[in-house]
């Protein structure tokens, strides 16, 4: 018999048999089980009643002459209870109104015995198919209605996108990838996978590979003896042994040299790794994350990652997206963390204004997340309360003069296509044009920085690396 269905062991999908003719009803049990499925069967409505209570199935097969009460019944309650299974009726019951009435009840289907064994497993496996995405339908519907997530805040398709990614990630025990610009959370990915999976009760040991300077961040990881460098006065255990049993985050991966890279290699393959200084093995079990704000492609490309190690460590990829094309969550971004440094400040702040809310949502955010929290816990402290206004946040639109050195003519002169240069007019700093330029293509291209700097004629980490410069010139 043909299977277009196919379940793990642990993951069966739970056929009730509610049949009277315990010979019909171990036929029934016996064939689906050989079809993969778990079964229970019992003999009556009132075992039935116990049987749902216990644990809900998937699928329950229902007689409706039985000896203690009539399926209709049984029906009504599951309906009354809303109960998530889905029934189909077995009956020797062959009047047509009979069938209406089941269907009119709830019932997927209506079989009339005897029936053809065919017959009987295409309409279960039918009942499974629907009832598994009625229930992918419910989950999709809660995370819809969901604005919070573990540490994030949004209702946003990306961020629906995201969960999702993180929950089926944080079951599994494969290495993550967690890609994205500054600032959009990657470490609270990373730490909600880390808190909803099986080594939840073991630490997550972070390392941020660009914080740390080349020559200690091998110690970092796998520690070191004493004496094994100028400074090492005592023995001491890096992350890989602090994160025994747990998650071991490194944190902008595409920083770390490639003889580390080497190291890092053979610890993941073997589980085995030496502290700096030693000439003996030691052996750990940990879950890898790791993030980067590059595009791991282009670094692989250009010789500065591994290839070997990429392919380790990119196992389950999640890409955060920018806050600029989260839509609405920036508002409810921007809510939670007034009401939050409101607090922590001990003011009262009711909201924003619809011309503040307006310049929330044009800005382009290229500092994402963490450039909001830094506004809005600056606009907390500055002011004393009530209503944000435009003017409080220090935001203007984003306006870029598409001005060129080849359109001008000359101080105060007609630009070619009817254009006129300003006479007088300020000269900004060249990595302040320079970003102007940078940050349009990529609103242009819809956030997309790849495609942004195909435009552009330079790579996506050229742009990265510049937006991490201009940070620090900003402030």
């Amino acid at each position: 018999m043909q299977n277009d269905l196919v379940f793990s062991v642990n993951d069966r999908p739970h056929i009730l048999i509610v049949e009277d003719d315990l010979l019909t009803g171990e036929a029934f049990r016996c064939l689906l089980e050989e079809e993969g499925f778990k079964t229970t069967h019992v003999a009556n409505g009132l075992a039935a009643q116990v049987a749902l209570q216990q644990s809900c199935p998937n699928v329950l097969l229902l007689d409706l002459l039985l000896p203690d009460m009539h399926g209709r019944e049984l029906l009504k309650q599951i309906q009354q209870q809303r109960l998530p299974v889905t029934v189909v009726v077995v009956t020797g019951e062959a009047r047509a109104e009979s069938a209406v009435e089941a269907m009119h009840g709830g019932a997927f289907d209506y079989l009339v015995k005897p029936v053809d064994e065919n017959r009987l497993v295409t309409t279960v496996r039918n009942a499974v198919e629907r009832q598994l995405l009625h229930q992918q339908l419910d989950q999709y519907r809660t995370l819809q209605s969901q604005d919070q997530f573990e540490s994030f805040i949004g209702r946003s398709l990306p961020m629906q996108t995201v969960y999702r990614m993180i929950e089926n990630a944080a079951v599994s025990q494969a290495s993550v990838f967690i890609t994205g610009e500054s600032g959009t959370g990657k470490e609270l990915c990373a730490d909600a996978i880390h808190r909803l999976s099986s080594r939840r009760n073991y630490p997550m040991v972070s390392i941020n590979c660009a914080a740390i300077p080349r020559e200690l961040l091998e110690s970092e990881i796998f520690g070191h003896t004493k004496g094994a460098f100028t400074g090492a006065t005592s023995e001491r255990k890096g992350a890989a042994a602090a994160a025994n049993g747990g998650t071991l985050f490194f944190d902008e991966i595409c920083d770390m040299d490639l003889e580390l890279q080497a190291k890092l290699l053979r610890f993941i393959q073997s589980k085995h790794y030496r502290r700096v200084g030693s000439d003996k093995d030691e052996v750990t079990d940990v879950r890898f994350i790791c993030a980067t704000n590059r595009n791991p492609l282009i670094e692989m490309h250009e010789g500065r990652f591994r290839e070997d190690l990429y392919y380790r460590l990119h196992v389950i990829p999640i890409e955060m997206p920018a806050l600029r094309i989260r839509g609405t969550d920036i508002l409810l971004l921007a809510q939670y963390l007034l009401f939050k440094y409101a607090d922590e400040e001990g003011k009262r702040f009711e909201g924003f204004s619809l011309e503040a809310e307006q310049i929330l949502r044009d800005y382009p955010w290229p500092g994402n997340v963490r450039e909001l929290q830094n506004l809005l816990h600056k606009v907390v402290i500055m002011n004393d309360g009530g209503v944000i206004e435009e003017v409080m946040l220090g935001l203007h639109p984003f306006k870029i003069r598409s001005t060129t050195a080849s359109q001008q003519n000359g101080d105060g002169a007609s630009l070619p296509g009817g254009g006129q240069a300003i006479e007088g007019e300020t000269i900004q700093p060249l990595w302040k044009e320079e970003k102007a330029i940078i940050e349009r293509a990529i609103e242009r291209c819809d956030g997309n920085v790849v495609k942004a700097a195909e435009r552009l004629g330079i790579s996506d980490s050229t742009i990265y690396r510049k937006r991490s410069k201009w940070a620090t010139l900003d402030h």
